[in-house]
């Protein structure tokens, strides 16, 4: 009997707490707050991004380009050839 009235307990303390989270979560002024928050953020974004310098693309010509022959000697290996030496 107690175990079932344990049990109730927490499912009912389990649903106040989603209720009252979800009621905060869907309220008005939290969803205002929240756009504020994010109108903010943006123009704090434009803010800085004004402010940042431009850098000079100093890139060019780095990379060196090596001419290489296809007629390199490649060492062909065969792996049953190499059990038969051992």
């Amino acid at each position: 009997m107690l175990k079932e009235i344990k049990y109730l307990i927490f499912i009912i303390v389990i649903f106040i707490s989603l209720f009252f989270t979800g009621k905060y979560y869907f309220s008005d002024d939290n969803i205002k707050n929240s756009y504020r928050s994010l109108n903010n953020i943006n123009e704090r974004l434009k803010k800085y991004s004004k402010k940042l310098p431009i850098l000079e693309n100093n890139t060019k010509n780095v990379i060196e380009y090596v001419n290489q022959s296809n007629q390199s000697k490649k060492k062909r290996f065969n792996f049953w050839k190499l059990l038969e030496n051992d």
